[in-house]
């Protein structure tokens, strides 16, 4: 009996390798996935090259990864099991209070800070007859500690920015975010399931930016306030792929008085004549609708040089 078992599992484990197998090279393969809103790996590439470099294992260790059958039901079982297991963190993501999610923030190298903070600080040098401005935003971690689960670990992100402030020398100003966005702490200034803040949020940067600089600001009267969504599932959720969450809503600022938008997009070479790309309301990666997407360099153009700049 206990050998007709022991053989049963054997097979059993045969089979599944099998038609795992089999599923893998029979069903189409995705160049895009939708929930974790990435490419995922090509075909692994046959040289000698990669052989020699271990290159091909690691892009065919990928491949398989990425188009595992059913992977996104794997990876919702998965997330599934461990939150009825009341695990309260998945793929470095807390779920917190109030249907907030936050990224793990863990003690930084501060070598490494203080190497990036040199780079800018170089870069401004390099450039001294350019007045800049380094402002250095908390994330929804940091500006909200209380909100994380209980015994959650969490570096004080206040440390890291004082450290930097420390580190910035003359001719670079620096603004701490901390200093914006703490005392209006208790307005959605972030979104509930992504990295991003809102677009509440970054208004009111731009108003404490303006009032810094002695810049004339718009209230927020200026402005259409809109909501463009009610179901946006952010960076935060694809990642950690926590059910039974709350989606947040996108709004957008128009301002009242309409302002002519001409921007150019060199990695795409083309010109949106508007900050908004609404095709991306309809996909998971919502955010996008701002911009288009992240981009390597983007450029505002005045309507009145269009035909003197030469890219």
């Amino acid at each position: 009996m206990k050998q007709k078992t022991e053989s049963l599992l054997v097979l059993g484990f045969i089979g599944t390798l099998f038609l795992n197998s089999l599923f893998l090279f029979m069903l189409p393969h995705q160049r895009f996935s939708e929930l974790e809103n990435r490419y995922l790996q090509n075909d692994p590439h046959l040289t000698w090259d990669n052989l020699l470099f271990k290159k091909y294992a690691e892009e065919a260790e990928s491949f398989v990864t990425d188009h595992f059958p059913f992977r996104d039901k794997w990876v919702w079982v998965k997330s599934t099991a461990e939150q009825y297991s009341l695990q309260q963190e998945n793929n470095g993501i807390y779920k917190g209070k109030e249907g907030y999610l936050f990224e793990k923030f863990l003690e930084p190298i501060y070598k490494k800070i203080q190497q990036y903070t040199e780079s800018v600080t170089q870069f401004a040098s390099n450039h001294p007859k350019v007045s800049m401005t380094f402002m250095l935003a908390p994330t929804s971690v940091g500006l909200y500690p209380e909100r994380l689960p209980w015994l959650a670990p969490s570096y004080p992100q206040k440390k890291v920015n004082r450290f930097v402030d420390n580190q910035m020398k003359k001719g670079l100003e620096f603004i701490d975010g901390f200093d914006i966005l703490s005392p209006r702490a208790s307005e959605p200034i972030y979104y509930r399931t992504d990295h991003h803040w809102t677009t509440c949020g970054a208004y009111l940067t731009y108003i404490a930016f303006a009032e810094q600089k002695g810049w004339q600001s718009l209230s927020q009267k200026d402005f259409l306030i809109q909501t463009v969504s009610n179901s946006f599932l952010g960076s935060y959720h694809t990642r950690s792929q926590f059910n039974g969450l709350s989606p947040d809503t996108i709004q957008v600022y128009t301002p009242r008085d309409s302002i002519p938008t001409k921007i150019y997009i060199a990695d795409t070479n083309r010109t949106m004549t508007s900050m908004y790309d609404t095709s991306f309301l309809a996909k998971k990666d919502q955010y996008s609708y701002f911009l288009g997407g992240v981009h390597a360099l983007m450029k505002s153009l005045r309507p009145n040089r269009l035909n003197k700049i030469n890219y």
